[in-house]
Parts: structure tokens; sequence; C-alpha cells
């Protein structure tokens, strides 16, 4: 075989062993790269709810800016309970984030704790004019400056009605409450106390001996108290003569008895008739009154009576004998604010 034939077989075998020769797998491809799993959160906690409330109170968080009047108008309905918060919490005034304890019920309506028991200071005034004269004639502007000090330091001045419904146990009252009464009826209550005490928020009791009714230009008379009970100014017995209600030394057991009747009945009539209404206060005339007279006037009526014995009132005092202090013109605004204790210190338990 030639050379050249050679060649051509050689070349033939080769073709078609590459033609039978198997063909290589295509390449595999890789696995895809899984996609990273997104990392879910645990839920957060649930958020602290602004607002916890039960039967008795509620607590809230406060936000900028809250008062207690601000608080007491939205939980409570009207900013004057803002003295609850007040008394609860020790403040007036609270931080945002500041959790704010809101009493919905009287939490203590007596007063009494372990180391000492409420009072309630009762002011009893007679006479003003525009310059001091005696010791019941206060002048108008020392009034006034005392009037102002009882806003300016917190003191909540009370209707003579919330402090007997206290000494009944019907209601608490503002740790610093004031009852605030004036003696006999002088026209000037109208023209100097009424006027400042209406613009400050105030009430007041004025306790008034019929007899001096109408009876000359300093006193008032019937149409002015039915004006100052329509203001709501509340108006009650001091008796019908203003003379001292215990019995006097020569007076007889049964002429005691019949002057006794006529000095606590006959005002209860007078205001029936002359107001339209009945009334249930006396304040004794000078402050006196023995177990005679007091048993007296619970017999005719009377639910609470009044004394002039300087200190303050706690809810179980006497209901006959409760204690006033009267202001005089030579105090200062110094021995003004020693009146107004509201709280006596002992350990009760």
């Amino acid at each position: 075989m030639s050379a050249r034939l050679l060649l051509v077989v050689l070349a033939t075998l080769v073709t078609a062993a590459c033609a039978t020769a198997p063909t290589a797998p295509p390449p595999v491809a890789a696995p895809p790269t899984p996609a990273p799993v997104a990392r879910v959160a645990p839920p957060p906690p649930e958020p602290v709810p602004a607002i916890f409330k039960s039967d008795d109170f509620i607590v809230v968080t406060a936000k900028a800016g809250d008062t207690a009047e601000s608080l007491a108008t939205q939980h409570l309905g009207a900013a004057a309970k803002s003295w609850m918060i007040e008394d609860y919490m020790g403040a007036r005034a609270f931080t945002a984030g500041q959790r704010v304890i809101i009493p919905l019920k009287p939490w203590n309506p007596t007063g009494v704790e372990a180391n000492g028991y409420q009072l309630v200071p009762i002011l009893c005034y007679h006479n003003l004019g525009p310059q001091a004269k005696g010791r019941l004639l206060l002048g108008a502007s020392q009034f006034e400056q005392q009037m102002r000090y009882l806003k300016a330091e917190g003191y909540r001045v009370i209707s003579l009605g919330e402090f007997i419904e206290w000494m009944e146990g019907k209601r608490q009252l503002p740790k610093r409450s004031v009852v605030i009464t004036f003696d006999d009826g002088y026209r000037a209550f109208r023209e100097f106390a009424s006027p400042l005490l209406k613009e400050l928020g105030f009430t007041a009791t004025l306790f008034v001996y019929t007899d001096y009714i109408g009876a000359g230009r300093n006193a008032l008379a019937w149409d002015d108290l039915k004006t100052l009970a329509a203001e709501g100014f509340d108006v009650q017995a001091h008796s019908k003569t203003h003379g001292d209600l215990r019995r006097a030394k020569d007076e007889t057991e049964a002429q005691h008895a019949q002057r006794l009747q006529v000095e606590l009945a006959e005002p209860l009539k007078l205001f029936q008739r002359h107001l339209g209404r009945s009334i249930d206060r006396l304040a004794y005339p000078y402050g006196s009154a023995d177990d005679d007279v007091v048993a007296k006037a619970k017999t005719v009526g009377y639910v609470a009576a009044f004394t002039v014995r300087r200190q303050g009132s706690p809810a179980f005092v006497q209901p006959l004998r409760v204690n006033r202090s009267q202001i005089y013109s030579e105090m200062s605004l110094e021995d003004f604010a020693k009146n107004l204790n509201v709280y006596h210190q002992e350990d009760l338990r």
C-alpha cells in the first residue's frame, strides 16, 4: 500500500471514530444561591395603656401641660373637683410621662388618719366698713387681703351645707377647706363682702337675728336677704333678739323655757314667711350655750349650731356645738393665718 493510500485510510478511521465517540455531558449548572431569609422581628410588647380604670380610680399618663384642673375636667367632669387629684397626689401640676392617680370616690370621708385628723376652720366675721372701727368692724381692705390670701394659698371655701354633710359622713372635703360666716345682718355685707366673694368664687353663710332685719340703714332688709340667697349665699338664724340664751339668775325655769321657745322657734317661722324656705342652722348669740340651750335647739329643729370657740372642727364634732373663730380688726395677716389650722397631729394607733 502506498503511503498516500495509507494516509487516506487513517484519516477515514479517525473521522469515524470521532463520529461515534460519546458526546461530553453539558456542564451542570450550579444550584441557585438561595435568597436570604428575611428575619422577622418579634412583635413589640403591648404599649402601656394611657388610662387604667376601676370603680375607684383612674390612672393616667400625664401629657405635657397637664394639671389637676385639666385632668379633673377631662376625667371627673369639672375643674372644681381638681382638689381630689391634688389631695391624693400632693401636687397641682404634672410632668409628661408621670403616672397620675385620679380617685373616683371618697377615700377618707372622715379625714381621720393614723397620725391625726382633718380640721375645718370656720371663720366668724361681723361688720365691714371703709375703715376699721372697734374689734368687730374690719376695714374692707383688710377683709380683701384675707380673702385673697385664702385664694393664693390654695384654701377651698366650702358652704356650710357641705360642712354639715361632712359631719354626717356623706362627703369628703378638700384638705384645706374653710367656711366663712357673718353674724348679725349688717348691710355692709352687700357693699363690701358679696362682690369680692363672688369674684373669688367663694360663698358664705349669714347668721341673722330677726329683730335686726330692716331695723335701720345699717341692717339688711328681707329683700336684701332674698337677693343674697338667690345669689347663692346661705342665710340662717342667730336667734330672735340676740340675747344670751342661757338662763338668767332671776329667771324661773318656766320663764326660761318660754323665752327659749320664742328665741329659737320664731326665726323658723319668719324665714319661712319672708324667704319661702325653712332653716336648720343656728349661731348662738355670743357663742354661748349650755346643755339646756343645746337640748332646746335640737327639739326646735336645728341640725347644727355654732359657738365662737377658737379652733377648727373635726368631722366628729358635736353638731350642736361646732367651733368658730372670730376674726378681729386688730389681727395682722399672720394672726389671721393662725386661725387656718386644717389638721390636728396626734398618734391614733
